[in-house]
């Protein structure tokens, strides 16, 4: 868990870091302006080569932070069901060494933790779509997207990035318990999964939070 917290603060860190950086280098140069002895203000001139877009502004764009926001969506609560999975995978093991009938029961506690993934896949084919990468023109509906267009969508992924992560390890560690259950009780069945279905309650109320902030933006 320790392992978990670490990943997650340093996943924060770097993006709250690009998308300080996007944000810096996406901010329009404005000219001073300086009083005209007659009273009219004067625009001071730019030489044109100055206003060529840096090579950050280039990169962390409104695109680029919507497409981080679909990437952590399902990287992050992907990692998650994955080691989930691998955890309870490993508990079954061990319990159909003993008893292989016991396999049918046990599939569906392994299985918990796989919903986390797949919430965080649909919050990131909602960014694309909304993002237009999909529609005419992809490449450029993406790139036309602003910096404030882009972090909101690289936003509205966090809560199930972040919460899928943490429940989908969290529902192994019950799931696995159940597998334990199920070794000396196997008629409790209903409670095991009971018991690790409960956990994921939090990534379903993160799942309709990402959701409707990508709908509504």
């Amino acid at each position: 868990m320790k392992k978990t917290i670490l990943l997650t603060i340093v996943m924060t860190a770097v993006l709250a870091l690009v998308l300080s950086i996007g944000v810096f280098a996406t901010e329009e140069s404005t000219a001073p302006v300086q009083p005209d002895p007659m009273g009219q203000p004067q625009i001071e001139q730019i030489d044109p080569d100055e206003q060529q877009p840096s090579l950050f502004s280039r990169i962390f764009n409104g695109g680029a932070l919507a497409i981080l926001g679909a990437a952590l969506a399902v990287g992050l609560a992907g990692i998650g069901s994955a080691r989930g999975v691998g955890m309870v995978g490993e508990a079954t093991s061990g319990l159909l060494s003993e008893n292989p009938n016991m396999f049918g029961k046990a599939f569906a506690l392994m299985a918990l933790p796989m919903t986390q993934g797949i919430y965080g896949l649909v919050i990131a084919f909602l960014i694309v779509f909304k993002a237009g990468l999909f529609e005419a023109g992809g490449m450029d509906n993406l790139l036309a997207l602003t910096v404030e267009e882009g972090a909101y969508y690289l936003m509205s992924a966090l809560p199930i990035a972040v919460v899928g992560l943490i429940s989908a390890l969290k529902q192994a560690r019950v799931s696995a318990a159940g597998i334990n259950l199920l070794a000396k009780r196997p008629d409790q069945v209903g409670k095991a999964i009971t018991s690790a279905a409960l956990v994921e309650t939090y990534a379903i109320f993160a799942l309709l939070i990402s959701v409707l902030l990508v709908l509504v933006g």
